[in-house]
């Protein structure tokens, strides 16, 4: 855990070993949802994993699932958009994993509105939490992941590719993440660290399901994807050799209405 990545050599046929294994992972949001989902599919492929979000009751839920499939999912409860806490979530990651090297965002917050009626504090409070905590997050861990050369993964979604009516406060915050993930993409260069940015359609999960409230639809899980499939794409992206990056990945449900 507490060693930089080594160069992989080319893959052997039959080898069914995990890269992720031994590896230190943060995950965002993990109380729920797809942060849920991706912080126990990482400790299955054998990652250290600690998991962050608001919700202390559902992180612990979280922590006895995985003890109970014999996984360990540590957790540190913080709200993101306060400086304390983000910092209180580093200092747990270098106490509780070692070195960091993947770092997953996937907290976020949707609120619905067209321009002329959507309140400036809706827009405010997603901007806070959808752009700003990410970013000031991964400028707090950059060091500790160049030195393992690590990995970030940016939970984006299909609003930051191209906005529907309605949601332009949320898919604003959308596009600055998107941009701001290429952006460090870039400035990262030959360093070995990669950036990759998820933009999943509509996913099954507890704030999809107010969105369908909102819009007057049915609740319909079976029609869209879930948050399971999304990690295993992720992870599969995590898995590939050093030598490879994936940058962007759009999963949507395959059957669209």
């Amino acid at each position: 855990m507490g060693e930089d990545r080594p160069v992989v050599p080319p893959d052997e046929p039959g080898c069914s070993t995990t890269r992720l294994a031994g590896r230190a992972a943060l995950v965002t949001g993990a109380s729920s949802g797809i942060g849920r989902a991706v912080a126990l599919r990482l400790a299955r492929a054998g990652a250290a994993v600690l998991g962050t979000a608001r919700d202390r009751d559902a992180l612990e839920t979280l922590a006895k699932e995985a003890d109970s499939a014999g996984l360990a999912v540590r957790y540190q409860p913080a709200d993101l958009t306060v400086d304390e806490d983000r910092a209180k979530v580093a200092e747990a990651v270098r106490d509780q994993l070692g070195q960091l090297s993947v770092l997953v965002h996937c907290a976020g917050l949707y609120r619905r509105g067209g321009l002329a009626q959507a309140p400036l504090a809706d827009l405010d409070t997603q901007f806070a939490v959808n752009v700003r905590a990410p970013y000031v997050l991964t400028q707090l861990l950059l060091p500790d992941l160049l030195r393992t050369r690590g990995d970030i993964v940016f939970v984006n979604s299909t609003q930051g590719l191209s906005a529907s009516g309605g949601v332009g406060q949320y898919a604003a915050t959308k596009h600055a993440l998107r941009a701001a993930a290429d952006s460090l993409r870039a400035e990262l260069g030959d360093t070995g660290m990669r950036v990759c940015t998820i933009f999943p359609g509509r996913t099954a999960t507890p704030m999809q399901e107010k969105v369908f409230e909102g819009e007057g639809r049915p609740w319909d899980p079976a029609s869209l994807i879930h948050p399971e499939d999304i990690a295993e794409v992720m992870t599969s992206a995590l898995e590939l050799p050093p030598r490879a990056a994936v940058t962007d990945i759009t999963i949507l449900p395959a059957f669209r209405t």
